[in-house]
């Protein structure tokens, strides 16, 4: 690994979404944007047709090694799975869903034994993750698993503010249930820990409430008190800078203005909408608590936008700036000695 250019594995996602065509439309800019070694884990066949009417050569390789990119070059390897090139776009596949998954498992095993220093997600569908047979939420988890990871977050970031979210991927009915201290002080460590990945020493954070008006005293539920709060307290003695549990919309809006650096919301559109609404464009979303780097786009498949254009590039050029800052940050940690974990 290369403190100063790192390498980057993009798994191209889902076949049948906007991966492919997010891939074939930044490539040649890539490397002059963000300076690293980048090359994709996904669908030789796909890549060729797409990356044919730019100009751009599609290059099969069998080793991390053999990935020497140029800005008309796409080194990319394709790991043993289901042949995906003759799929229709813009709809849900099964084959699709599968394919993102090997995808996802090679770059990550890539990751583990220390050949790249990081991975940058092309979004995939959880409908085609079911199709196959797979019954994950999303990325976050299939990451989580095949690592070994037991504390894990997923992170929104945008422009120096980072929001992780204690529940993720679950029904709303569901959310009251999976809140526990231990679960909002886990995220509360993992969200400091990261932001000061991302250079901010000393991290302001704040905790979103889960009733309007922080309940109001116990007048719309006592879940502050008895769940939130706690954690917060415990998090201070630890001598991390964080407040609350604060009402969503003050908290949002005084994050939106630069006073708090990361914000931990109860579940995922608390979190999600707010950080969206101040700018989608910019928005990366990072696995927290992994052992290896992990970033990807904050936007889904985009089946309806498929094959109409060029598509917008802004997250995926953020999601790779950050990428190859989390990875240079790992590898200058590791050469001091400093623990990864």
């Amino acid at each position: 690994m290369n403190s100063m250019t790192p390498t980057i594995a993009i798994t191209m996602g889902d076949a049948a979404g906007i991966g492919p065509d997010l891939i074939v439309a930044t490539w040649p800019e890539i490397q002059d944007r963000c300076p690293c070694r980048p090359f994709v884990v996904g669908s030789v066949a796909m890549l060729r047709q797409l990356a044919a009417p730019f100009g751009l050569n599609v290059v099969a390789i069998g080793n991390v090694e053999s990935a020497i990119a140029s800005a008309t070059t796409i080194p990319c390897l394709e790991p043993e799975t289901v042949p995906v090139a003759d799929l229709e776009r813009g709809r849900v596949h099964a084959a699709a869903g599968q394919a993102a998954h090997d995808y996802l498992i090679a770059a990550t095993d890539l990751a583990l034994a220390g050949k790249i220093d990081a991975i940058l997600t092309m979004p995939l569908n959880k409908e085609g993750l079911h199709a196959a047979g797979l019954n994950y939420p999303g990325h976050t988890e299939i990451l989580a698993e095949r690592t070994g990871t037991e504390h894990f977050a997923m992170m929104l970031y945008r422009l120096g503010l980072g929001v992780v979210h204690v529940t993720l991927h679950t029904a709303l009915r569901d959310v009251f249930a999976r809140l526990s201290t231990p679960a909002v002080l886990e995220k509360i460590r993992l969200l400091d820990r990261m932001m000061r990945s991302l250079d901010i020493a000393q991290p302001r954070l704040g905790v979103v409430a889960l009733n309007p008006h922080a309940g109001d005293g116990g007048i719309f539920g006592d879940e502050e008190t008895t769940i939130i709060k706690p954690a917060v307290d415990a998090a201070r003695a630890e001598e991390i800078n964080v407040v609350g549990p604060l009402p969503a919309d003050t908290l949002m809006a005084a994050a939106s203005e630069g006073y708090y650096d990361g914000v931990v919301a109860m579940y995922h559109d608390q979190g999600h909408i707010a950080l969206k609404v101040l700018g989608w464009r910019e928005a990366v979303n990072i696995t927290v608590g992994l052992p290896i780097v992990r970033t990807s786009v904050a936007h889904g498949t985009a089946y309806d936008l498929v094959g109409r254009g060029a598509p917008d590039t802004a997250s995926f050029f953020e999601a790779m700036s950050v990428a190859v800052s989390l990875a240079r940050h790992r590898s200058q940690r590791s050469e001091t000695g400093e623990s990864l974990g």
